[in-house]
């Protein structure tokens, strides 16, 4: 006897980003507004579109480069997420006068010499980027509840975005890619170990967010002590991880 899970992802490509009055997406075209550049308690928030091949810019400490995609039908795991081809998120951040938004190591300099495009993970140079850049108050403490607030943010941009990708219909999506999961009883088990970061501040995972990559309702493992989380290979492929690293 077999359970089965499915998950149906339907993609919907973007050819052009702009920013305008309003959020809108519509004949693969993307529109967006300008932000309030003094926002949620923070010194300076901007938003600017990197278009594809124009990489030649300065940014500030690369945060997080995130899709765009939303449950529209199910959890994380099964039923149906749409996403957005063709554009990506790039988040960078900075305390003004002070630090950079990191941990680690600072990716901040030519956006063309701090991203290896086309990698997992990574946007194509072919990619529109949706560059939204936060800088906190002078004198803030690099800290883990500061970056959490500016990906709360961020994360609060993006939602009406997803919103609008939520009334596409999908049958006119650019592709529809199906995953069903099989378990029959009498086979071997197999599991695959994924070792995720969990220290602090910049170094950090999500676990199950409300939407695909997104970060209202997620757990933080380091809330979870970094404990073992079991998840299925739709809910990996869905995005129940989110990586703020």
């Amino acid at each position: 006897m077999s359970k089965h899970s499915t998950l149906k992802i339907k993609v919907f490509h973007v050819e052009q980003v702009s920013l305008g009055d309003a959020y809108g997406f519509k004949e693969k075209q993307l529109s967006l507004p300008l932000t309030n550049e003094q926002s949620h308690g923070f010194e300076k928030v901007t938003i600017n579109i990197i278009e594809p091949f124009q990489h030649d810019v300065e940014i500030n400490t690369i945060m997080d480069v995130l899709p765009i995609s939303t449950k529209v039908l199910g959890q994380l795991g099964d039923g149906i997420t749409h996403t957005l081809t063709g554009v990506y998120v790039l988040m960078t951040g900075k305390i003004k006068n002070g630090a950079q938004m990191h941990e680690f190591g600072s990716s901040n300099g030519k956006l063309a010499n701090q991203m290896v495009f086309g990698k997992n993970g990574t946007p194509a140079k072919s990619d529109y980027l949706i560059h939204i850049d936060l800088i906190a108050k002078e004198g803030a403490i690099l800290e883990r509840k500061l970056c959490l607030e500016m990906f709360a943010y961020v994360d609060e941009m993006i939602q009406p975005i997803r919103d609008l990708l939520k009334m596409a219909d999908g049958r006119y999506a650019d592709e529809t890619h199906e995953y069903r999961e099989l378990q029959s009883t009498g086979k071997p088990k197999v599991a695959i170990v994924k070792q995720v970061a969990g220290q602090g501040a910049m170094y950090d995972n999500l676990l199950f967010p409300n939407e695909p990559s997104g970060f209202v309702g997620g757990v933080s493992i380091i809330d979870t002590n970094n404990m073992p989380v079991l998840l299925s290979p739709n809910e990996y492929r869905d995005g129940a991880i989110r990586a703020m690293v």
